[in-house]
């Protein structure tokens, strides 16, 4: 098979390393990919968000299946395209995809099908917003409705804080993602992510993990797009898990088939655990980052099976086989992320680093420049081990980030606390 991934970050450099140890993989394409991309696929210059390039791409290419990283593509339907040119595709409808489009579009769906989430409400102005906040008091969760790369959360613990995140989201801080704001009541409890297979009619779910948001040491600080991740994640028992698939998950599938949009690809649902039951958070409609470094890690190769399933709709005739193992990723960020960071730093010494089943450092922000490869984003590597109890993966993925010659990076050092 040909295949082409969209999408050039840690979640696809995860994609890339498993889908490439598959056999049935014959060429690989990555577009735009990054420096630890190009060691493994062919990186290519392309408009992600344009469907019609990628369209015409693929057929240049002879590429057999795509598959599409991030969220912003999936938004802008180049699933959609893609679909419509007889190309498998893995990765929503633009329609689909406004489960994480739209904040206020996820919680009408879980309205409408009993999906237990938190008590909500809209506004597209400040003032209503304010006088909501002054009625429910704090702590409660200000969202910009939109797109805002994992930043237009705020979890605001003062009536203060709430204010100053809606005047934030209506000031323009996340563009045309804060022009609409839901507020959110503030759910207690453990956080973690379930991920879901679905082909439209099938749900086939692949795997559980938790992920570390903020930037300090004891989940202190700003909000960030993920410091660290590890699989599985304990408080998602087997009990919760059938919880999440009969009131959760499949209620919503349901719901998107009954609309005439029906759902196909990895649905990624954040939840919060309390009291032995689990409520939404959000949907994400593709693999997080890094949870999709610890859940490569631990698929492996039949990763692309399961995928290449979905996309033709044959979820029904596959299985996941699962090894009793744990894996864990720790996060490399440029100074100063997630607020303002410099790119262009050398990081030396990658080429004598290990790299095999049970450690790899997957590039997140990354590029080739006079030879060497330099930091281009504000999360820049994933060091990730795996090992049969989840202190050995942790062991293994922390010697291999502290392996790593980068002066200008950081990186929280207790990934894993909850559960260790």
């Amino acid at each position: 098979m040909n295949i082409l991934i969209l999408g050039g970050g840690g979640r696809e450099h995860a994609l890339a390393w498993a889908i490439r140890q598959n056999p049935k993989c014959d060429r690989l394409i990555v577009a735009p990919g990054n420096a630890g991309i190009a060691a493994i696929a062919r990186c290519a210059g392309l408009a992600i968000e344009d469907g019609p390039a990628v369209v015409a791409f693929c057929e240049e290419q002879a590429i057999d299946l795509v598959v599409i990283g991030p969220e912003a593509p999936l938004a802008a339907g180049v699933a959609d395209a893609l679909r419509t040119a007889g190309i498998p595709v893995f990765g929503p409808s633009r329609a689909a995809a406004m489960l994480e489009a739209s904040k206020a579009f996820t919680k009408e769906i879980c309205d409408a099908c009993g999906a237990p989430t938190a008590a909500w409400a809209r506004f597209t102005d400040a003032t209503p917003a304010h006088a909501h906040i002054a009625r429910t008091g704090a702590p409660i969760v200000i969202k910009a409705d939109g797109l805002a790369a994992g930043k237009g959360v705020t979890v605001a613990m003062t009536e203060a804080e709430a204010t100053d995140a809606i005047d934030a989201a209506f000031g323009g801080a996340f563009g045309a993602a804060g022009a609409e704001v839901v507020i959110e009541e503030f759910m207690e409890g453990e956080e973690a992510s379930f991920f879901v297979l679905c082909d439209g009619n099938t749900c086939l779910p692949i795997g559980t993990a938790q992920d570390h948001k903020r930037v300090g040491d004891g989940d202190t600080g700003p909000n960030t797009g993920g410091m660290g991740a590890y699989s599985p994640a304990p408080v998602l028992t087997e009990a919760l898990q059938a919880q999440v698939m009969a009131e959760i998950v499949q209620p919503t599938v349901a719901e998107m088939a009954r609309r005439g949009t029906p759902f196909q690809g990895v649905l990624y649902a954040g939840l919060m655990i309390r009291d032995g039951q689990a409520r939404l958070v959000e949907y994400n409609v593709r693999f997080g980052d890094p949870e999709c470094q610890v859940l490569m890690m631990r698929l492996g190769a039949q990763a692309l099976d399961l995928i290449h399933a979905c996309a033709e709709g044959r979820l029904a005739e596959v299985a996941v086989n699962w090894a009793d193992d744990h894996a864990l990723t720790v996060v490399l960020a440029a100074e100063g992320y997630p607020g303002d960071y410099a790119k262009g730093s050398v990081i030396a010494g990658l080429d004598a680093l290990p790299e095999d089943s049970a450690q790899m450092l997957f590039h997140a922000g990354t590029a080739q420049r006079d030879g060497q490869v330099v930091a281009n984003g504000g999360r820049v590597l994933a060091a990730t081990g795996r090992g049969a109890t989840l202190a050995e993966a942790r062991d293994r993925a922390y010697a291999l980030a502290e392996a790593v010659d980068w002066p200008q990076g950081f990186m929280r050092r207790d990934i894993g606390w909850r559960a260790l």
